[in-house]
């Protein structure tokens, strides 16, 4: 299996220092499947080339099986795994290259943080669904792509092509997430996986797809086939995608070859669920300015850009990129100048003091307080509430005891969450931060209601008390 990655970035050879390989050698690296061979074929100032080849041995894939799978077919030895790109060449990809996928740069971490011009190529690579079905995966993430049809035979064309096909992919992004998008779309196309698939799979595919599963428009259909259709796992893994602000139409949507067997019942996703609460208590409270802290990619920014009651609208994060996706969403290139006068992005972190969050009737932290260390939150306490100090701060937050409802759901919800909070720690965490800055608050809870363990989401409303100091 071959996979080349190519850029034309002057000095093109500092795609070395961001893969952490060096062009002037030749390293191999053992897998359990096989040897991974990484070369550059070209390195100049111009362009530079990156090799992975991986020699798959049969006998020793078959052998690391386990005796709980047994195969007595020839297929284990017999198949296309020599030369067609799959989850072997994904998983010796993501090994290889695991400290770029990770954006991590000592030497070079401005570059490694930056969109550079990339080509990769694939040159044999299963593609169940033909070559549409690479376009509609790739395209979305600002890829152009090329995907031709390998034929079965050239001696006998009219035999037609192939389930195979030459992938080139071409676009400015940043390597980490070039990386990481093969990573989970590798499999994808080939919908196969070499390995038996447990439940921390649902945890590699949210952390390969940070930044950019969620806001992809087919994100149903890669989470579904990455997960060999398990209805378990992907039932698991689309209800956190939908915790995580994600367009998924539907988080427990059965598989579409399924859908004829299911009643014709449309449900809400919790994430529009809690979209739709926070912004009716927006306009209950009567507010005119609101700054969404922690804003993300900007989806439910956009909701309140739609929204004319809102005169003033803010949108803060400490991820660059969410904030380009934020842009993006919201046009803010094509606003009129009226528009574009009443909305401002920026940048900041919300445990260090700005002045730009101060002024506002309302602020919105949705789903941000359980991304902040527990030895952090006093100062985001101190900033939000001390210091900027609006007239209401809506938090939504997961329910710890509703966790106990989601099928396979080992840890918490995302592998980023520092803590998540029961409905008693929520309860006594408003209370304190509420009698230190002079705040009443209210309690509530957001998506379907379980007598036992309440409901996913919970929701503190805190509205300054009066006579407390403007």
């Amino acid at each position: 299996m071959l996979l080349t990655v190519t850029t034309t970035h002057q000095p093109a050879t500092d795609l070395g220092y961001l893969l952490h390989k060096h062009p002037d050698r030749v390293q191999e690296f053992t897998q359990s499947f096989g040897t991974v061979t990484v070369l550059y074929p070209e390195a100049t100032v111009q362009r530079c080339t990156v090799a992975l080849l991986l020699d798959v041995d049969p006998v020793r894939l078959a052998r690391s099986r386990g005796r709980n799978a047994p195969d007595f077919s020839l297929a284990q030895y017999v198949n296309d795994r020599s030369y067609a790109a799959s989850s072997l060449l994904s998983v010796a990809m993501a090994d290889v290259f695991s400290t770029a996928r990770s954006g991590r740069c000592d030497s070079r971490q401005e570059l490694a943080d930056s969109a550079i011009p990339l080509e990769i190529e694939v040159p044999v690579l299963p593609c169940r669904g033909g070559p549409a079905i690479a376009h509609r995966l790739f395209e979305p993430l600002g890829w152009t792509v090329e995907a031709e049809p390998v034929a079965l035979d050239d001696a006998f064309p009219e035999w037609g092509d192939s389930r195979y096909v030459r992938l080139r992919l071409s676009g400015v992004v940043r390597l980490a997430d070039a990386l990481n998008q093969l990573h989970v779309l590798l499999p994808v196309l080939d919908e196969s996986k070499h390995y038996w698939q447990g439940p921390d799979e649902v945890d590699k595919l949210l952390r390969s797809g940070e930044g950019w599963l969620t806001t992809h428009p087919d994100a149903d259909l890669i989470t579904r086939r990455y997960l060999g259709r398990r209805g378990a796992l992907t039932r698991v893994a689309l209800a956190r995608l939908a915790e995580l602000g994600d367009e998924v139409e539907e988080a427990v949507e059965p598989a579409e070859d399924e859908e004829a067997l299911q009643p014709a019942e449309k449900r809400v996703p919790l994430n529009a669920q809690r979209h739709d609460a926070v912004h009716r208590v927006l306009l209950e409270l009567g507010a005119r300015s609101v700054i969404d802290l922690g804003c993300g990619p900007g989806q439910f920014l956009a909701r309140l850009v739609q929204t004319p009651s809102f005169t003033r609208v803010a949108g803060s994060d400490v991820s660059t990129r969410s904030l380009q996706h934020a842009s993006r969403r919201l046009h803010l290139d094509r606003m009129s100048e009226r528009q574009a006068e009443r909305v401002q992005l920026f940048q900041g972190a919300l445990t260090y003091e700005d002045d730009r969050y101060a002024g506002f009737d309302a602020a919105v932290l949705m789903e941000v307080v359980e991304h902040v260390d527990a030895s952090r939150l006093a100062a985001l306490e101190h900033v939000v509430f001390g210091a900027a100090r609006p007239g209401a701060v809506v938090v939504t937050t997961p329910n710890a005891e509703y966790n106990v409802l989601y099928d396979d759901l080992v840890g918490m919800r995302h592998p980023d969450h520092r803590f998540e909070w029961t409905r008693a720690e929520l309860a006594e965490w408003s209370e304190h931060v509420g009698s230190t800055y002079g705040y009443a608050v209210e309690l509530h809870g957001v998506g379907d209601v379980d007598d036992t363990w309440g409901s996913p989401t919970q929701m503190a409303v805190f509205t300054r008390a009066e006579g407390s100091d403007d």
